[in-house]
């Protein structure tokens, strides 16, 4: 028997008894109690987050997008943490299992001996800890590529093969991503098992540097030689992988491979393969006899081969072969890109005509066929014209229209119209900061109200807007039933809607008088419910507010609403989608909805350019820090819109259709994504006819190809080599920033084709050449979802030899005429006026390319203090004409010496098509002057009855046109694609 002295810990030698005091013992539970609730608030605030995430993806029908996400998200965390913490784990114990008992002592050893000592009782928590961390970690990147696993696990065909390889598509968009991470993770596996096995063989004596005995044991040489072999295979596996890189490369002439890649690189790769295999059979076999020696050699033989024949040789075949000929050796690899990039971007049918445009005064029949649409020109900017909205319809501090409205079409007195249009959104921002507080915020002022529309090419005699729908209450023309916003563009913060029926009404619906307003409760189906004692809980946490849990506002009917701008709810339902950056409000079947195009991409199109989607979609609108594109990558090379998605606006309610309306198979990327999650997309048929007439082409995919057809219009490949041929885009003229692109315009315009002139609604830009100002080109989409033509890219070249002025150049032309100098000095009165110039409008007529420019005039000398149109300036040519309406600039512009553009008020008794459209024309001009003079007078049954009359003769003129171009048609066939002002009728 044995006694421990006093004030010692007994059963340890020299320890000291330790008494544990009652306060000892207190403080000892005080921490182990906050020790346990930091855990529990720091584990309800990540759960409050990830429930309240689930709640959402219930309320709007998509819960399997959320488990979906979550499952893959977890597997793959699982399934290459656990991997990773094996491996490594399996490599630190084995080098410990195959220590040495007898080590040879040095001074080397000793001061080891002290560090095996110190970390012998930690031993194993160490080899389970550190293959665990690092588990952890290579879990967490694995889990953020689910999208990469997805893709491969649903991949589905394009149908095209590459030129060299003869892979699908398919192929390099969702094989190769996803190969290239596995190579990439056991890359990291091996190479951290070596470090492990490294250190643990040094440490336990396996490796000795400064032992003269030999400075590794055979059981480590054996483990480390392996590994080494397994890390040669996987390099043999990647130099397999990087011949397929190959074709998705930019870095060479052009993207994919060139005449070097196939003839030096290609077999280089394949030959160090070989190399590496070898390697890896050296290794593994100098895992089972004594040295290095061989290993070492065929690992150096690899450095070598790597530098001569992977760089070398290959820039020694560019040097001396390619670059002496290279216009002749690397057209068949332009060719390859040229073909691959205009399928990537959807521009391979679109259609270059040559368009003689002239420069002299056009014939009366020419300005008359012409007439019909230029009548339509767009003249209320909608870049410019939102504080004339707000100053107009906004009503109350609290509401407030986009910094740059939308435009849209609507059938208005049996004619399509063209509106600008803009949805009266809630502006917190707005309330009397003596006014903020919770209740008001989220509680009281929860919505906006109603959308805004008018004529986009008519104003008052004041150039005020004529509005089709307007007011609080809203009416008007639209027939909107349910005019509340409780989703949209400004909303960035939560609401609590709702309550009992019969109970009392909290939220501010409209200002019902100057002193009043009418109160409403929310009825709609959107929203999360948050009545529960638990949910209320949750949301406290997450937004960190007690309000929930304390207010009585928030009751047993009451819900949430979140995440309501129309992009990031369609974002985060499909976060696999590009979402354009114009989202746009119309109104179906009495229901203010948003629509939002969505773009599935991918950097993986072999052969085809990339590009930065944020750079390509920059212009004068995204400068002002609106209408930015969104996505989860920015460089891509393939891009198609294949969805279209609505947002309710009151409910927030949010659909995806499929987009495919040529009847072609659908997207690949999109067929992918709808196996990953079925029955998310609605199919094409589904659309309903009443959104059909409101969707168009979108304006971000448009930028983005007119960036490709810039380049790329040119189609053969030595004239692409040349490069002699390329046009830019040119900056947008009425800013006074450099750098800014002319953003591109929806507009009614005619479009002169080899099969005659066609009148389409459009989205339209020009071109001009690499080193001038000139105009080189005119580029319009048929914007018309309803037509068969929808999509069709029609490009308008004009000749070299013809000088017609780009917008640069009619700018300056406009700036310096005295005409437009003397009627602007007249508006501009006092210092406090301003006047700002719209839109520059470029559009193809009467044989040649008309401009208009409305300017508009702003201040307290006109007694408003926001934008109203003053005039409209147009130019043809050098000429150049300014009035206070768009009819009399045209009058002036074109009423020259032999050219008579006023028709005779009663035609013939045999009257032709060219009579009749210009009598057709008359009739529109003097219904246009008739409408004009009734608001003038306020007279808005007379508006209405020209606004008739109106639309009949542009009817009328259309019929005509196109009758006039049949018979032009049928008398001259035309073979060629190749449109000339000498081929329009003549009169």
């Amino acid at each position: 028997m044995s006694f421990d002295p006093p004030g010692r810990t007994p059963g340890r030698p020299g320890g000291r008894v330790v008494i544990a005091t009652p306060a000892r013992r207190r403080r000892r539970a005080l921490l182990i109690t906050l020790l346990i609730l930091l855990f529990l608030i720091v584990g309800f605030t990540l759960f409050s987050g990830f429930w309240s995430d689930w709640l959402w993806f219930q309320s709007v029908n998509a819960g399997s997008v959320f488990t979906t996400q979550l499952t893959t998200r977890i597997g793959l965390f699982l399934a290459f943490g656990a991997i990773m913490a094996v491996v490594v784990g399996f490599n630190a114990w084995l080098p410990y299992r195959l220590r040495t008992e007898s080590i040879p002592m040095n001074a080397e050893q000793a001061s080891l001996e002290r560090y095996r000592t110190a970390i012998d009782p930690l031993r194993r928590l160490m080899f389970i800890s550190l293959p665990v961390l690092l588990g952890i970690l290579a879990g967490v990147s694995a889990s953020s590529e689910w999208q990469t696993w997805l893709l491969w696990r649903n991949a589905t065909p394009f149908g095209t093969v590459d030129p060299q390889f003869g892979m699908d598509i398919s192929f390099y968009a969702f094989v190769l991503p996803w190969l290239r991470f596995l190579l990439g993770f056991l890359f990291a596996a091996v190479v951290l098992s070596f470090l492990v096995a490294l250190v643990v063989h040094y440490l336990y004596g396996g490796v000795r540097l400064q032992s003269p005995e030999g400075r590794i044991t055979r059981a480590a040489q054996a483990h480390l030689a392996i590994l080494i072999g397994i890390f040669m295979l996987l390099k043999a596996a990647a130099y397999i992988l990087d011949r397929y890189d190959l074709a998705v490369s930019q870095d060479g002439l052009v993207p994919g491979l060139t005449y070097t890649d196939v003839h030096a690189v290609l077999p280089a790769k394949t030959i160090l393969v070989f190399v590496a295999l070898i390697c890896a059979l050296l290794f593994f076999a100098g895992a089972f006899r004594t040295g290095w020696r061989l290993a070492a050699t065929s690992f150096g033989l690899l450095l070598v081969s790597s530098a001569l024949i992977g760089t070398i040789y290959p820039a020694f075949v560019q040097a001396a072969q390619v670059k002496p000929n290279e216009s002749t050796l690397e057209l068949p690899y332009i060719a390859n890109s040229i073909d691959a990039t205009r399928a990537a971007y959807g521009v391979a049918n679109s259609k270059v005509s040559q368009y003689a445009a002239a420069t002299n005064t056009p014939t009366a029949v020419q300005v008359a066929l012409s007439s019909p649409t230029i009548l339509k020109t767009r003249l209320l900017d909608p870049t410019l014209v939102s504080p004339t909205f707000q100053a107009m319809q906004g009503n109350k501090s609290f509401y407030k229209f986009p910094s740059a409205l939308n435009v849209d079409r609507y059938p208005i007195n049996g004619a399509s119209q063209g509106v600008v249009t803009g949805v009266r959104e809630l502006n917190l921002a707005g309330v009397p900061q003596a006014q903020r507080n919770w209740a008001n915020d989220h509680v009281v002022y929860t919505h906006g109200y109603g959308l805004v529309a008018a004529n986009d090419n008519t104003t008052t005699v004041e150039g005020k807007p004529v509005y089709v729908e307007s007011s609080i209450p809203t009416s008007g023309a639209l027939g909107i039933s349910q005019p509340r916003i409780y989703y949209g563009e400004n909303f960035s913060t939560y609401s609590v809607v709702g309550g009992p029926a019969g109970g009392p009404q909290r939220e501010l619906d409209y200002p019902s008088s100057s002193n009043d307003v009418a109160k409403n409760t929310y009825q709609g189906a959107g929203g999360v419910p948050v009545g529960n004692l638990f949910d209320k809980l949750v949301y406290a946490v997450k937004y960190q507010e007690p309000n929930f849990l304390l207010s009585d506002l928030v009751n047993d009917n009451s819900k949430i609403l979140e995440v309501r701008d129309p992009s990031d709810r369609v974002q985060k339902i499909a976060p696999w989608l590009t979402i354009d950056g114009d989202p746009y409000a119309t109104v179906v079947n009495g229901k203010v909805v948003w629509v939002v195009d969505g773009y599935t991409t991918t950097n993986e199109y072999p052969y085809a350019k990339s590009l930065s989607l944020s750079s390509a979609t920059s212009d004068s609108v995204t400068a002002q820090g609106s209408n930015v594109v969104a996505g989860t990558t920015d460089q891509v090379n393939y891009i198609r819109n294949s969805v279209k998605a609505t947002v309710d606006a009151y409910d927030g309610t949010v659909t995806l259709y499929e987009w495919n309306p040529s009847g072609v198979p659908s997207d690949p990327v999109l067929a992918t994504w709808m196996k990953a999650f079925p029955g998310l997309v609605q199919p094409y048929a589904s659309i309903p006819s009443a959104l059909m007439a409101h969707l168009r082409y979108p304006s971000d995919l448009f930028k983005v190809q007119r960036l490709i057809l810039a380049q790329y219009h040119v189609t053969a490949a030595s004239d692409f080599y040349q490069g002699s041929n390329v046009w830019n885009v040119p900056d947008d003229p009425t800013t006074k920033v450099s750098g800014q692109s002319q953003p591109p315009y929806y507009m009614q315009v005619q479009v002169p084709l080899a099969s005659g002139t066609v009148s389409q609604y459009s989205l339209t830009t020009t071109f001009a050449p690499q080193k001038t100002t000139n105009l080189a080109a005119f580029m319009a989409v048929n914007s018309d979802a309803s037509s068969p033509n929808y999509g069709t890219i029609n490009i308008l070249q004009l000749p070299t030899d013809t000088l017609v002025p780009g917008p640069a150049q009619i700018q300056q032309l406009f700036d310096a005429d005295p005409g437009v100098s003397l009627a602007l000095q007249s508006l501009q009165k006092n210092s406090s006026v301003v006047i700002q110039k719209g839109s520059l409008l470029s559009l193809p007529s009467a044989g040649g390319i008309l401009y208009v420019e409305p300017y508009f005039v702003e201040g307290v000398a006109q007694g408003g203090g926001y934008p109203q149109l003053s005039k409209v300036v147009v130019g043809f040519g050098s000429k150049v004409s300014i009035a206070d309406t768009l009819p009399a600039a045209l009058a002036e512009l074109f009423n020259t010496p032999g050219s008579n553009i006023t028709p005779p008020t009663k035609p013939p008794a045999d009257q032709t098509a060219q009579q009749r459209l210009a009598v057709a024309v008359a009739a529109a001009t003097k219904a246009y002057d008739a409408g004009v003079a009734a608001l003038r007078a306020g007279d808005l049954a007379a508006y209405a009855t020209a606004q008739t009359a109106l639309g009949k003769a542009l009817g009328d003129a259309t019929a005509a046109a196109a009758e006039i171009a049949k018979a032009a048609a049928a008398a001259k066939p035309t073979t060629t694609a190749s449109v000339t002002a000498a081929s329009l009728p003549t009169g």
